[in-house]
């Protein structure tokens, strides 16, 4: 399971990669062209926003799959290992339901443009091409998602019990540390003012 999910990874990245080449080379050609020659292909605008629709929601998946996302996740770290074990779960299982709802509806819209025949402006291509980009995409969170959700049930609490005891040893050792710090700063300043009142 694990190697179809890198497997996978593999592939995302690489198309990831392969949808910025080309949006960035089509847009510099446009700008390139509508400056140097004066004329502008239109094609050139309609590959790059392609190729931009692909890259935001293959993206999306990535930023999911490596928690980059942006996140709140102030209550979550703060409960103990089997109620956090808890929130992730119930977060995962959100995520993968919204996927699989737009999934469906994706392919629906795919269908409707399939039976339309309506080809793009410029390029000339077939409009369910572009809007590939949301069940491609969407599968893929699902699956991943998916993955993840079984690997955490599968995945023991001693992790996070370990790395909660260490944080609160290291929380601990802290107090302590500033405890006897502000305690010498005490006994020093006492033994300075009993000095001043020696010498007056």
């Amino acid at each position: 399971m694990d190697k179809i999910s890198k497997n996978l990874q593999r592939l995302e990245n690489s198309a990831i990669a392969l949808c910025f080449i080309v949006m960035s080379l089509a847009a510099f050609a446009q700008v390139a062209n509508r400056n140097l020659v004066g004329a502008s292909i239109s094609w050139f605008d309609e590959l790059a926003r392609y190729c931009m629709v692909y890259l935001t929601l293959l993206a999306t998946e990535a930023g999911l799959r490596d928690g980059s996302q942006i996140a709140i996740t102030a209550l979550q770290d703060r409960c103990p290992p089997a109620i956090k074990r808890l929130l992730q779960i119930v977060i995962k299982l959100i995520v993968i339901a919204f996927a699989l709802m737009i999934l469906d509806t994706s392919i629906d819209l795919i269908n409707m443009q399939i039976r339309s025949g309506q080809t793009s402006a410029s390029l000339g291509v077939p409009m369910w091409i572009p809007y590939m980009a949301l069940p491609i995409s969407f599968a893929i969170i699902s699956i991943v998602q998916i993955i993840s959700l079984i690997l955490l049930f599968k995945a023991p609490l001693t992790a996070s019990t370990t790395n909660a005891n260490a944080d609160s040893a290291n929380i601990d050792s802290a107090d302590a540390t500033t405890a006897g710090t502000k305690l010498n700063a005490a006994s020093d300043h006492a033994a300075s003012h009993a000095g001043q009142k020696e010498n007056k």
